[in-house]
């Protein structure tokens, strides 16, 4: 059986100390990118998948903090390791509250991260294992039963409907490729299979206007792919 590669979205500025951690996550076989600021961690985020991130919270063009934020409207869930030189209490506080799984004040033992993120990919994969519900704003979505609940009223989803629902709530915030979708559901990447996807995503679409908590969109990425995007209103 062959071991999964996690995958880590490094988000450091100082070149030294980012050089060197990324060194040592590449010799624990961690397969890392590194990005100097937060705008770059950003747009990384978005066009890659990761299994954990790591931000350190003073950085120029966008913080950690406010980067943690950005990722939080996109709807992920991907869990965050924040790095700081200050280990001020309200510092803590507001990371803990922006989603971080965990700390680290700078200057660290590099043994002391890899025990955390250790601890941390094993808190995740009991978490996400056979994960058959999904939250979509105010709706749980049921996927073997293939219910969409939103305020005890249930539609019922067709086979692809609920197909491709949970494909997008697995990628939520990032890109589902046309052809992922296709090949897994319809078997075949044609004219007419995407046609048909067109079809379940404008009745997806129907289903989840509903929510007057939340701003629920399947965007289309011309060329690409789609989007879930969930965010408050």
């Amino acid at each position: 059986m062959v071991e999964k590669i996690i995958k880590i979205l490094l988000a450091e500025d100082d070149p030294n100390f980012g050089l060197m951690l990324k060194g040592f996550l590449d010799l624990n076989d961690y397969q890392v990118v590194w990005t100097k600021n937060g705008h770059e961690a950003l747009i990384a985020y978005q066009s890659q998948s990761f299994d954990l991130c790591i931000f350190d919270v003073m950085m120029p063009n966008k913080d950690g903090f406010s980067l943690a934020k950005d990722i939080k409207k996109l709807g992920n869930t991907t869990p965050i390791l924040f790095l700081t030189a200050r280990a001020m209490r309200e510092d803590k506080i507001k990371g803990y509250q922006l989603g971080a799984i965990d700390y680290l004040v700078k200057p660290f033992d590099p043994e002391i991260l890899i025990l955390k993120i250790q601890a941390i990919l094993r808190q995740t994969a009991s978490e996400t294992t056979e994960k058959t519900t999904f939250k979509i704003g105010s709706y749980i979505f049921n996927y073997p039963k293939r219910q969409l609940i939103l305020n005890q009223k249930t539609q019922k989803l067709t086979p692809k409907d609920a197909d491709l629902l949970q494909l997008l709530c697995e990628k939520q915030g990032k890109v589902l490729t046309r052809e992922e979708a296709l090949i897994k559901i319809w078997k075949e990447d044609n004219y007419f299979t995407a046609q048909s996807m067109n079809v379940f995503i404008s009745k997806l679409r129907k289903y989840l206007n509903k929510d007057t908590l939340h701003h629920i969109e399947i965007e289309n990425l011309h060329g690409k792919g789609f989007v879930l995007v969930v965010q408050a209103i």
